[in-house]
This record gives structure tokens, sequence and C-alpha cells, in this order.
């Protein structure tokens, strides 16, 4: 019987190798519509991600041909701009700065095969930059040289207390604490 059982168990081991060897079954295919979500980028820009209705994994077809186009306030018209992969992962797409100021409804459109649309209305904003340092405070870094002499003290005492603990064990005979 544990024979037997010690068989099996080998034949089993021994097959598993083999199944790496097995050729893998074909991924499903993506195709057919799509699903666009179309915002603003903060600013002047519009972000779409682009997933497939079928199953909702990102679209991965880093030639897809999504396109832009926006009406303003006031009859204002951009587009039609193609949108371009971002590096923010699969399924992403932006048009960089086309957008001025203003409220804006904006279209996103995909053709067939994978056909998609996606309409929204946002607010475009001059894009914001950081503020100059403070030349009165006589700090160009911002204080981070603080930083810097706060870590190298704290380094210093922890090298320094390892030594005392390192002496005062060494002046200790041993079984006296």
């Amino acid at each position: 019987m544990r024979q037997r059982l010690v068989g099996r168990l080998l034949a089993a081991l021994a097959v598993v190798p083999l199944l790496a060897l097995w050729p893998a079954a074909p991924a499903a295919a993506h195709g057919g519509p799509l699903v666009l979500d179309a915002a603003g980028d903060g600013a002047t820009g519009v972000t779409v991600r682009a997933t497939y209705k079928q199953d909702g994994h990102p679209v991965d077809d880093q030639v897809l041909r999504l396109v832009l186009n926006a009406t303003g306030d006031g009859g204002r018209q951009v587009g039609p701009v193609q949108l371009n992969p971002s590096n923010e992962g699969q399924g992403f797409y932006t048009s960089g700065p086309v957008l001025t100021p203003g409220r804006w409804t904006i279209v996103v459109t995909a053709p067939e095969p994978n056909a998609g649309r996606a309409e929204a209305t946002v607010e475009a904003r001059t894009a914001q930059t950081a503020p100059p340092p403070d030349p009165e405070s006589g700090d160009p870094g911002g204080g981070t040289w603080r930083w810097w002499v706060a870590g190298g003290a704290l380094l210093l005492g922890t090298l320094i207390a390892l030594a005392l603990v390192s002496r005062h064990r060494a002046r200790t005979p041993a079984g006296r604490p």
C-alpha cells in the first residue's frame, strides 16, 4: 500500500515539469466596442480611459485612433485632435494642452471595428506652477538642509550609543550584568 502511494506521488511529480512544455491556450482576443471615460486633466488638456465593453480590460493596442472634438463657450472649437497613448498605463490617452481656459463640451470617438464615444463637460484652467522661493528667507533650498543636519545628528548619536554599549560589554566579565 505504501509503495503504491509513493509510486503515484513520484509519477505526479514527474508530470509537473512536463506541464511547462504544454502549449498555452491562446488568450482571449479583445475586440468590439469600447467604453471611453473622458475628463479634463486639471489644466487645458483631456484624458481618456479606454476599456473593452465585453470584458472591461484596458485597451492595450497602441495604434487605437481616438479623436477629440471640443466646443467651448462662445462657439470656440477645437478638433479633430488625435489622442496619444499616455505613460500613465494601458488604456490611458491624453491630448496635451489643446483647450483654452473656460468651459468645454468634449466628445471623444473611436472608429470601427472598436467603436466608442464619450461626451463630457470640463472646466479648463491655466496650469498651476510652484511658487518661487522666498528671497527674503535667505534659504533658497527651502529648509531641506535642516533635515540633513537632523539625520546626521541622529546617525552620529546612534553610532556613539553602539560604541558605548560595545565598550561596556567588553569590560563586563562573563556572567555579570
